[in-house]
């Protein structure tokens, strides 16, 4: 490693480590609370489990707490976490501990994009500079690389895979099974991950890398069915496919029984509108200017099997994300997809631009040079402030509601964030509306319930006064309303659920 690129990835380093410290400073999104929530779980040695519930996909019969956690999400950034939070917490305490481990895999992204952009021929000043821009993070990705989720991994990750996957393509059969440990790595990362396994059935269809190939996917295969198996275990989930794939309205993802049905003009606009949203994400996680070099540097490495390899992940994960779970992708799901493409791409952007600047003159190439980096980092620190903006106001507003909340567990829109708040367990408001809030209310116990300005629509009446008998009036603070829960709720719940059903609740 250059001392140059040594230098490099310690001052951006620092950079990480300013942005957490003075702007970063909580989970700031649902996401990214859940993986936190259960790290510390897991770092305490209570295993991959949670005592909240943020989705009935996790608690299908109303199981008591806790319930075995990430039957959504994939567990390697809690994992992550679950390690510095075990190490680091009695000197950082537990956030700032799970966020040091986040760092340290961040740290090593402009190395990672040094090496991608050698590989595929850049010069080492180009690489240099595809090191800075990975590092640097844009708009959107510079508070990434320091949040509590699965960017950073995911970056480091999928970047290896395409080294990798340069030489198993070349028939190594070492580098094959690397790169299917990478496959399986990034799909305990990210669910999509799964979908760069793809690649690897490729090179099984070719004689010259067939072995290397099998071996790969093989490997892969493994990682992913030992993970699908707990899932199995744990009797997976009824309805995975209403809550995803076949949803009408996004909140019904929240809902304990999503009935709702959609049209297939609605599914066909909802997925024309995905694809064009995402197109959008594209660009401007490229910071629209640097789209210019990355043309450029695909066309002049075409050649290479790691770029095809890119660009045929890249199709396939936009179009299956627009396709298959298109209001998912729309809410986030699409853009956290983007970190494992996004060192590399940086790579082919400093081997498209130093192809673009060759014929001009040196002038010409510092200026272009210095400016694509500044105009990076004058995005970074815009992506930072509207970081800031965006969550840290939300979570003051909900900090300051905290301690009105009665006593024991509640029910809010979200579950995992308002866990971490008020230390206790908390509940989703079932999308289902009231009648399903009091079934919930009566199976956990739970004293009251919140509702911010934002909540599902079933509790739009409650939200402006319309009370169910089962709540007493609000305690207002600011535009959270915390409503106590009159006594004992008694209700017949039309839910399935668990044998052990409480004192409360008639529950067939």
């Amino acid at each position: 490693m250059s001392r140059a690129l040594v230098g490099l990835s310690l001052a951006l380093l620092a950079f990480r480590v300013l942005s957490a410290a003075f702007v970063v400073g909580q989970p700031g999104f649902t996401d990214a609370f859940y993986y936190v929530d259960v790290a510390r779980r897991l770092a305490h040695g209570q295993g991959l489990t949670a005592d909240f519930i943020w989705n009935f996909l996790e608690s299908p019969h109303l199981d008591q707490l806790p319930i075995a956690s990430h039957r959504f999400w994939m567990p390697a950034t809690t994992v992550v976490q679950a390690a510095g939070i075990a190490v680091l917490e009695p000197a950082l305490g537990t956030f700032r501990s799970a966020q040091a481990a986040i760092i340290a895999v961040a740290a090593f992204i402009p190395a990672a994009a040094y090496a991608a952009a050698r590989s595929v021929g850049a010069s080492s000043r180009a690489s240099l500079v595809a090191a800075a821009l990975a590092g640097i993070g844009a708009g959107a990705l510079a508070p990434a690389w320091v949040t509590l989720d699965s960017f950073a991994i995911a970056a480091i990750v999928g970047t290896l895979f395409f080294m990798a996957f340069a030489r198993a393509a070349a028939g190594d059969l070492r580098a094959g099974a690397a790169s299917g440990l990478l496959v399986g790595l990034l799909f305990l990362a990210r669910a999509e991950g799964a979908l760069f396994g793809v690649a690897l059935l490729v090179l099984a269809l070719r004689p010259p890398s067939r072995a290397a190939g099998v071996a790969g996917s093989a490997v892969a295969l493994a990682i992913g069915a030992g993970w699908l198996a707990r899932g199995v275990v744990l009797g997976g989930s009824p309805d995975l496919l209403a809550r995803t794939v076949l949803l009408a309205r996004y909140e019904d993802f929240f809902a304990i029984d999503p009935t709702a049905t959609v049209d297939l003009a609605t599914m066909i606009t909802t997925r024309l509108g995905a694809l064009g949203s995402d197109l959008v994400v594209v660009f401007f996680s490229l910071m629209a200017f640097l789209a210019f070099p990355l043309v450029i540097g695909v066309r002049g490495a075409w050649g290479q099997p790691a770029v095809r390899a890119f660009a045929g992940l890249a199709l396939l994960i936009y179009v299956a994300e627009g396709v298959i779970w298109p209001l998912h992708a729309t809410r986030g799901s699409y853009f956290h997809s983007l970190a494992a493409f996004y060192p590399f791409a940086m790579a082919l952007v400093a081997l498209g631009g130093e192809t673009w600047l060759a014929r001009r003159n040196a002038r010409t190439r510092r200026l272009a040079t210095s400016t694509t980096l500044a105009a990076a980092a004058a995005l970074a620190v815009f992506g930072l402030a509207t970081w800031d903006s965006v969550f840290n106001a939300g979570y003051r507003v909900r900090l300051d509601a905290a301690d009105a909340i009665p006593a024991g567990p509640f029910l809010a829109i979200d579950g995992a964030a308002w866990r971490w708040i008020a230390d206790r367990p908390a509940l989703v408001t079932p999308a289902d509306g009231p009648d399903a809030a009091a079934c919930v209310a009566a199976r956990y116990g739970a004293k009251s319930v919140v509702l911010e300005a934002t909540h599902f629509s079933a509790y739009e009446a409650v939200y402006r006064g319309d009370l169910p008998t089962w709540l007493a009036a609000p305690i207002e603070r600011g535009s959270i309303r915390i409503y106590p829960i009159r006594g004992d709720i008694h209700i017949f719940c039309a839910f399935r659920a668990s044998p052990d059903t409480g004192p409360e609740a008639v529950v067939p």
